[in-house]
């Protein structure tokens, strides 16, 4: 995996529409950076992102790019259990369909499946089981033992969980013994809980981390009145810490984005950082701040002023 990669979230959809030909141009431009690891999920957009990217990669050889995705929800037309979304979420979101939670071997098997149908593979590098919050026994018992089935007949190449509850993570860790995680907006400038009890044992367990929502759903990349955080509106309380933040970079030349992408790569047990983008241009920019210079005694400086929970170890 590159040590930045591209979350396909966005491009599904996640909080405002971006038009297909817009999507497409994002998957290209983060292929043409350098970016060779692409995340997505059949949520995001409830299959859209897994389509767009899909017509993309058919144009590239298959070699070139790690291509990961979730598997947990179904998607299905008329479910009388269909998980709830917020409403909004999901502009890109495919008419007529709705999440499903299904965390058996045979709804693993199937999402794979559909998944692999969507992208238009004949093969994943990761999976991940996505969410599995209040699904946890079904998910270690018959979810990760279906992709390790998976995995043995040659369909999956690593195989994981993605989730934003380091705890529950970290249970599927020490219980389930994956390749890898995926730990969204739980290890940030704004956020470090992922650091407590996730990180150090999949350091001490050799699995490998990756870190999504470096941006906490947006506040981190652009810090306005309205910005998202953890998904919800910020608070004038989270707009105010950010403002702290951006003050005490600003002392050492560091744009806010810069060194909120930068930031999750300081543990040694984080592996690669996935960040998604609205635009082609966008995903530029995020390019750009990832490979800013950051002076090391900044991180210190941020602990020291209690803007960090601690010096994150190196």
């Amino acid at each position: 995996m590159t040590r930045l990669g591209l979350g396909a979230s966005v491009i599904g959809g996640l909080f405002a529409p971006v038009e297909q030909s817009e999507a497409e141009a994002v998957v290209r431009a983060a292929l043409e950076l350098g970016l060779r690891q692409v995340d997505t999920a059949p949520l995001y957009g409830l299959g859209a992102s897994e389509l767009v990217c899909g017509r993309v990669l058919a144009s590239v050889p298959r070699e070139t790019v790690v291509v990961s995705t979730k598997a947990g929800r179904l998607l299905r037309s008329g479910a009388p259990d269909a998980e709830e979304l917020p409403e909004g979420m999901w502009h890109g979101r495919r008419e007529g369909l709705e999440p499903v939670f299904d965390f058996s071997a045979d709804g693993i098997r199937r999402s794979v499946e559909e998944s692999l149908e969507r992208l238009g593979l004949d093969r994943l590098d990761v999976v991940y089981l996505h969410d599995p919050n209040d699904h946890m026994d079904e998910a270690i018992a018959e979810g990760m033992p279906a992709l390790r089935r998976l995995q043995d007949e040659g369909v999956v190449g690593a195989v994981g969980a993605g989730m934003t509850r380091p705890a529950l993570l970290a249970r599927i860790v020490r219980e389930a013994e994956p390749d890898c995680v995926l730990i969204a907006g739980r290890y940030s400038l704004l956020d470090q809980s992922a650091g407590a009890e996730l990180l150090p044992a999949c350091l001490e367990r050799g699995v490998g981390v990756l870190v999504g929502g470096a941006f906490n759903s947006g506040v981190l990349a652009a810090p306005a009145r309205g910005a998202r955080y953890d998904y919800e509106p910020a608070s004038p309380a989270i707009l105010a810490r950010v403002a702290r933040l951006a003050a005490g970079l600003g002392e050492h030349g560091v744009p806010l984005a810069a060194a909120a992408l930068q930031f999750p790569l300081r543990h040694p047990a984080v592996a690669s950082v996935v960040v998604g983008a609205r635009s082609a241009e966008e995903l530029e920019e995020n390019v750009r701040s990832f490979e800013l210079d950051v002076p090391e005694e900044l991180w210190r400086d941020l602990a020291e002023r209690g803007l960090l929970d601690a010096e994150p170890p190196v």
